[in-house]
């Protein structure tokens, strides 16, 4: 295996033995790894590297796993993740993937089922990333309705109340999944652009409401009501289909950043 064809696995675990047994093992199984004793020493490598594979032990010394994971996915920072941890209880591991795990492997193991995990889960989210199309969505995802136009992204197009389809850019599928995935908040710009684009782009908020302007020109001359989606002034945007009058009401709609999607 090529040195640029070895996936890069983080190890998050306590017990400095057990961390450097497994990256021994894991390094023999042609793969790098990166090994931390924090959740603070861990993240601070995550929030300006990439990483395709997350081993993650629920007790460490500053901040249980779960709650690791969470922080992570609220930075936009999106690594597939394998809890590796001694805890046993079914209570946690279904926590453990209901908060977006990939996978929950209880100690004692053997590093021949732990090299077989990572691998099965790497070949998993690599067949998404190739479905994806922006940092947030994904030619998988299933149809939706904006607006009163439906959105298919299976095949990157809209349908329009006047009966007509036209094709849908990866930019504006990625905008409009995540304006519907968080219906009736506002949406600062910067969450828009870090979750469509990545938290590292170098994307103005300029570029942004170019989108947004194209965006509303094709629902508009599609037939579709703009009133549900609206410009927050000076903060950015909102989709609140519940809201059928013209005038602003955000005092009446919950406020905040949003939650990127995962691919």
């Amino acid at each position: 295996m090529s040195r640029e064809a070895k996936p890069t696995i983080v190890i998050v675990e306590d017990e400095p033995e057990l961390a450097n047994l497994i990256s021994a093992n894991l390094e023999e199984a042609g793969m790098l790894t990166m090994t931390y004793n924090s959740a603070a020493a861990a993240t601070r490598f995550l929030k300006k590297n990439f990483a395709n594979l997350l081993l993650l032990d629920l007790g460490l010394p500053d901040q249980d796993g779960f709650s690791l994971l969470e922080s992570l996915k609220k930075s936009a920072i999106e690594v597939p993740t394998i809890f590796v941890t001694g805890n046993h209880s079914e209570l946690n591991i279904i926590k453990g993937l209901e908060i977006g795990g990939d996978d929950y492997i209880t100690k004692p193991f053997s590093f021949p089922e732990l090299i077989a995990r990572i691998q099965a889960v790497l070949r998993r989210t690599e067949t998404l990333k190739d479905q994806k199309v922006t940092q947030n969505a994904s030619l998988a995802e299933e149809p939706f309705e904006f607006c009163g136009a439906k959105v298919n992204p299976h095949r990157l197009e809209v349908q329009y109340p006047n009966g007509e389809t036209s094709t849908l850019g990866r930019k504006e599928l990625g905008i409009l999944q995540y304006l519907f995935s968080n219906q009736s908040v506002v949406l600062s710009r910067k969450s828009l652009i870090h979750s469509v684009w990545g938290i590292h782009a170098d994307i103005r908020s300029r570029s942004l409401d170019q989108y947004i302007v194209k965006i509303r020109d094709s629902l508009s001359k599609g037939g579709c009501s703009l009133v549900p989606f609206r410009t927050i002034h000076g903060v950015g945007y909102i989709y609140d289909p519940e809201d059928k009058s013209d005038a602003g009401k955000e005092d009446k709609v919950k406020v905040g950043g949003g939650s990127p999607q995962k691919g």
